[in-house]
């Protein structure tokens, strides 16, 4: 019965993303007071990566600025090379028109992506972050102070080797990265990470409203309208 739904969602994913080319993406105001028009959809899932949530795509929570996909899109081929055996999983972005995006207090006008933090057993196999309803689509995760959840562990490494990928893809694509939110508890093991390197953008330093340990908000820079 699983299959015959997650074959429903697929389904009508595909019919709701299918339509043609529309105008350019153009952003309005803040991520936390903003709209955008000619949003596109991240991809459903790709050779090393998935959306969280298949009822999410049908629902159209997974839209960007058209250069956040490529750049996105563009991150993941990257880590093809590097991370051959893991499944890196995204979370919600935004409406296709923008606006509030409950209970997101940004996530308004194209420019934000959650990404759900790669994960592997303590017996250091990667396996896929483990998003369900029963989880709050692994919203609803609580990691501890070591990043461990059960028998999973945040994978920093591979983390920083994504955060890596985004920035070389951004600053290709010739936009940036404003900032990322993330843990401050974890930071620390994420800069000790053996693939660390210093980028171009900051990891925001303050706790926020709500504990962003099961997953990073990447908050993308790009010139808006007022």
């Amino acid at each position: 019965m699983a299959e015959v739904w997650k074959f429903r969602l697929l389904v009508l994913a595909a019919l709701s993303l299918k339509s043609s080319p529309g105008p350019a993406s153009t952003c309005f105001g803040t991520p936390s007071k903003g709209r955008i028009e000619g949003a596109v959809p991240l991809p459903s899932d790709g050779p090393n990566f998935k959306a969280y949530s298949y009822m999410g795509v049908v629902l159209r929570r997974n839209y960007v600025h058209e250069k956040v996909r490529d750049v996105v899109v563009d991150a993941y081929a990257r880590l093809e090379k590097h991370v051959a055996d893991q499944m890196f999983v995204y979370g919600e972005t935004g409406w296709p028109k923008g606006g509030d995006f409950s209970p997101h207090k940004t996530h308004q006008n194209g420019l934000s992506v959650d990404f759900m933090v790669p994960v592997r057993t303590q017996q250091g196999k990667a396996v896929e972050f483990p998003a369900s309803v029963t989880n709050k689509f692994g919203y609803g995760l609580e990691f501890d102070a070591k990043g461990r959840w059960e028998d999973l562990e945040i994978d920093f490494n591979a983390m920083a080797l994504h955060l890596q990928a985004l920035d070389e893809a951004a600053q290709k694509s010739g936009i940036r990265i404003r900032h990322v939110i993330f843990e401050p508890s974890y930071q620390g093991m994420l800069r000790a990470a053996p693939a660390w390197k210093k980028l171009s953008f900051p990891l925001y330093p303050h706790k926020v409203w709500i504990k962003h340990d099961e997953h990073y908000h990447v908050e993308f820079q790009i010139a808006c309208k007022s």
